[in-house]
């Protein structure tokens, strides 16, 4: 039934915000030096904010341009959903466990470049 004229109306909307942590070790990572450009270690998925996802390592890099001097490292959506929105960080630990390299954060950008929207199942970042 609508409202008789002039009487006040409101409406809200509320976004949920999922926070996760995922840790992937990689034992043996010399040994998968050399394995190949575009070849790569999938973690085990892990569940936050109720989707799947997955971290992909690829130790040689995962495009021919990268000419195995960097690793890539992948998080991806491994569940169904369309357009889920993300923010992560990405932080490699050398082999001491003392040196962290922060690869990558939405955390340090700006907020109009944030967050990041994976498509589709398989969807990278």
């Amino acid at each position: 039934m609508p409202s008789p004229v002039g009487s006040p109306t409101s409406s809200q909307s509320v976004t949920q915000t999922v926070n996760g942590s995922h840790s992937f070790t990689i034992k043996g990572y010399s040994l998968a030096k050399g394995m190949g450009i575009g070849k790569h270690i999938a973690s085990e998925s892990f569940t936050v904010g109720g989707y799947q996802w997955a971290i992909y390592f690829y130790p040689d890099g995962k495009n021919p341009e990268d000419n195995s001097t960097y690793v890539s490292v992948f998080v991806a959506l491994a569940s169904e959903g369309t357009d889920v929105r993300a923010l992560f960080e990405l932080t490699l630990l050398d082999q001491s466990g003392r040196g962290k390299h922060k690869v990558h954060s939405h955390f340090d950008r700006a907020l109009e470049s944030c967050p990041y929207t994976l498509k589709y199942l398989g969807s990278l970042w």
